[in-house]
């Protein structure tokens, strides 16, 4: 099948909450979650985006959030505002574990910086691994520490995640919801958006509210993104885009990433992994019809989600390329999905 670059994996998260793992978690594989090196290898996971996200402390004791999300309607409840100095020894921990990677992988991946690196790496079969942060918690007011991450490798970064932050407001995790849930922006976040420019970081747009969305749309001079989202159309929930984004996106040269989660896949909302590809292809058919060929990729969401059981697993990518092949899709139209209108979007937002 062909190589596919991703938009979004969450396996950071996983080797922050078991440090004394990791070796297993990433380099030989311990048969839990949905990635480590053997498995992208055996999956064609040529590269992608490698999220920095800060865990929410604990909202109320005794909530089954899998649970809930088995029976629409709901509307989880999410943490307060963390500040910078709470979230970023974690978001240096978490740099410092893909900065690990690299060292302990033995050639096999590399943190890159450049879509001219992403190129060398995958025509000499190295995993190619962006630094992306999801959730800007980590940075303060001042900024200065976006300045730090990008000397590190910070390539792409989402403002928020589904929780505020100083810069702005996320949807929450409800089912049915329209993403106009709050405010947009405030001027710290303007400020950021700016400073992303100048320093050519992509904006990740998948968790944040349909005002935020707007008032990035008004300021930035670079193609719109959202790195793992679907179509509200086919599924309403708030972490979902509307026709008029997708409208928006399309209009900038932008790109979306088709997120694996079922809660966002299923029509019904529900989070079980007891689904075929009627509802998956629906969404890539809309997302197609709205954006074109060449504004479409994959976002997986690997270790942050449940996964459709078509898929299961990294390994599991071939198998929705071929659902793919077989619903009409031709070969041409399914390998710019798997990884060349990522390479595009990416010339198009960082330039030489």
């Amino acid at each position: 099948m062909f190589p596919t670059f991703d938009g979004h994996n969450d396996i950071l998260l996983r080797l922050y909450t078991h440090p004394e793992n990791r070796e297993a978690i990433w380099l030989t594989g311990e048969g839990k979650g949905h990635l480590d090196l053997p498995r992208m290898k055996k999956g064609g996971f040529a590269g992608g985006f490698f999220a920095i996200y800060i865990p929410s402390p604990h909202v109320e004791d005794g909530i089954d959030y899998m649970e809930l999300m088995e029976h629409p309607p709901y509307h989880l409840p999410l943490s307060d505002l963390i500040s910078d100095h709470e979230a970023l020894p974690t978001a240096m921990a978490m740099a410092g574990h893909m900065l690990w990677m690299e060292r302990a992988s033995n050639g096999a991946f590399k943190l890159v910086r450049t879509v001219a690196e992403i190129r060398d790496c995958m025509a000499r079969g190295i995993i190619a691994g962006i630094m992306h942060m999801e959730g800007a918690e980590a940075i303060g007011d001042n900024l200065d520490a976006l300045y730090t991450f990008h000397a590190m490798g910070l390539r792409s970064i989402g403002p928020v995640w589904s929780r505020p932050t100083i810069f702005g407001n996320g949807v929450p995790f409800a089912f049915p919801s329209s993403p106009d849930t709050g405010e947009g922006l405030t001027n710290a976040g303007k400020r950021l958006i700016l400073a992303c420019n100048e320093l050519k970081i992509m904006i990740d747009l998948s968790h944040i509210n349909e005002k935020g969305f707007n008032d990035v749309a008004a300021l930035s001079n670079a193609p719109l993104v959202a790195t793992h989202s679907n179509a509200h159309v086919i599924t309403p929930t708030s972490r979902n885009l509307t026709d008029r984004q997708l409208a928006v996106i399309k209009e900038s040269g932008g790109m979306v990433g088709l997120n694996y989660a079922t809660s966002f896949l299923r029509r019904d909302g529900k989070q079980s992994a007891d689904m075929g590809w009627e509802d998956v292809l629906a969404h890539l058919d809309h997302l197609i019809t709205h954006l074109g060929e060449d504004h479409v990729g994959l976002g997986s969401d690997f270790d942050g989600a449940t996964i459709p059981k078509g898929i299961t697993d990294v390994t599991g990518v071939p198998a929705l390329q071929q659902a793919m092949l077989d619903h009409q899709y031709g070969a041409a139209l399914v390998k710019k999905i798997s990884s060349e209108n990522w390479l595009k979007l990416l010339d198009r937002t960082w330039g030489a």
